[in-house]
């Protein structure tokens, strides 16, 4: 009988290198590449639904990926590829969407959403498939608190943060009372409680006497204006936006609806809803905005810089949101060190960037971010609207605390 002779060690050490090699070759090939290939983010909005917004939004995320692309990309240079996907502002859809995104697309991240009931179907998404999902848009309260999940973050103030910021105006005037006109949907009525509540709170002698709750996009500007008026107050809170805005705009202006009577309404001095207005802009309300073109600070002055010679006009707020979430995703997968979701998602907590409007962090404690907003009064230069008198609002500065938010959400 032969004998065989053992393998020396040196030999053994060898084959098993040769046949690990061949293993890694037959096997993680696509693992591999996947590894040092674009980083594929997926992006949903309702750009057939409100243009105005989601295309200078979609402008201002194409400048913040090509800078990060530029700049040698992420985790050792692999680029940022963003699928990008229309929701048609529907729920389903973006749901819908999202799986797709997620099952065939292989994102790694899921971003955008306008609407606030889009945002929160998506939201859902991703806290059932473990899928980080950074909101950019979407103001309700409940993405963050009562409906807040592990894997969701939101960057814009949302409705309280910017109703506290227009109830600080508002308890100055002496006003009592008050009406108010609202999109009969989550964003609105969000947006009427917190600011019925605050004001009440720091003004317990104002009381309200008229409510309007217009379906959203279809606002019946005579009947609305008309019900306002028949209300008698002495002041009024809006909260409608664009082409219902400008409908509500014209036919109270028609109807003397905002003769000696103040205004409060939030997102009218951003220019997507100030500019189709042109020299019809209101006069003297007091609202929430983006003075694009008077803000000197260094940090806006490099994007609005960057933002006019790529595409040859001037920024909207939505160019901001849409550049600060993908400067935002691309400051998590460098901390996380990895695309992994859950190291991307601890990522996202607590994680400080700074943006057009300066710092800003995304609290660890209900993962909001505290960008804040221009709070200012509208009026009309060289036949358009704009605002004045305004001043920064820093979003850190109008959330409830720490241990208030976290208790607002649900148990993990």
């Amino acid at each position: 009988m032969q004998r065989r002779t053992p393998l020396r060690p040196n030999r053994r050490a060898t084959l098993l290198a040769a046949a690990g090699a061949l293993g890694l070759l037959a096997l993680p090939l696509g693992a591999a590449r996947a590894q040092d290939g674009p980083i594929r983010i997926g992006e949903i909005n309702s750009y057939t639904g409100l243009p105005a917004f989601t295309v200078p939004y979609r402008q201002g995320w194409q400048l913040a990926v090509e800078e990060v692309n530029a700049a040698g990309g992420l985790l050792g240079g692999r680029k940022i590829e963003v699928i990008s996907r229309d929701d048609a502002g529907r729920p389903d859809d973006a749901v819908r969407i999202a799986q797709e995104l997620v099952s065939n697309e292989r994102v790694v991240l899921l971003a955008g959403t306008y609407y606030s009931h889009v945002g929160l179907a998506v939201a859902d998404f991703a806290a059932r498939n473990k899928v980080p999902f950074l909101a950019a848009e979407p103001l309700s309260d409940a993405l963050t608190w009562t409906k807040g999940n592990a894997y969701t973050f939101r960057l814009r103030p949302s409705t309280y943060m910017q109703s506290a910021m227009l109830v600080e105006e508002a308890a100055k005037l002496p006003a009592k009372r008050w009406a108010t006109v609202a999109p009969n949907y989550e964003y609105g009525q969000s947006a009427v409680a917190w600011f019925k509540q605050m004001l009440k709170e720091k003004r317990p002698d104002v009381e309200f006497v008229g409510e309007q709750w217009p379906a959203l996009g279809k606002l019946e500007a005579g009947p609305t204006v008309q019900a306002l008026a028949a209300a008698k107050p002495e002041a009024i809170f809006n909260v409608t936006f664009g082409a219902d805005l400008s409908k509500f705009v014209r036919e109270g202006e028609q109807r003397g609806l905002f003769r000696n009577r103040p205004v409060v309404s939030v997102l009218t001095g951003e220019p997507e809803y100030l500019e189709p207005l042109r020299d019809e802009a209101p006069e003297g309300w007091i609202v929430t905005g983006y003075p694009w073109d008077q803000i000197d600070t260094p940090e806006h002055k490099a994007f609005l810089d960057a933002y006019r010679a790529k595409f040859k006009d001037f920024p909207r707020l939505g160019s901001v949101v849409g550049y600060s979430t993908f400067k935002a995703i691309a400051a998590a997968i460098e901390k996380a060190g990895s695309t992994e979701p859950q190291a991307v998602t601890a990522a996202l907590k607590g994680l400080q960037l700074s943006s057009p409007f300066g710092p800003i962090t995304f609290r660890a404690s209900d993962h909001q971010a505290t960008m804040g907003a221009f709070v200012g009064r509208t009026t009309v230069k060289d036949g358009t609207g704009t605002m004045t008198g305004w001043r920064y609002a820093d979003g850190a500065n109008y959330l409830p605390s720490d241990e208030a938010a976290a208790k607002m959400r649900p148990a993990p």
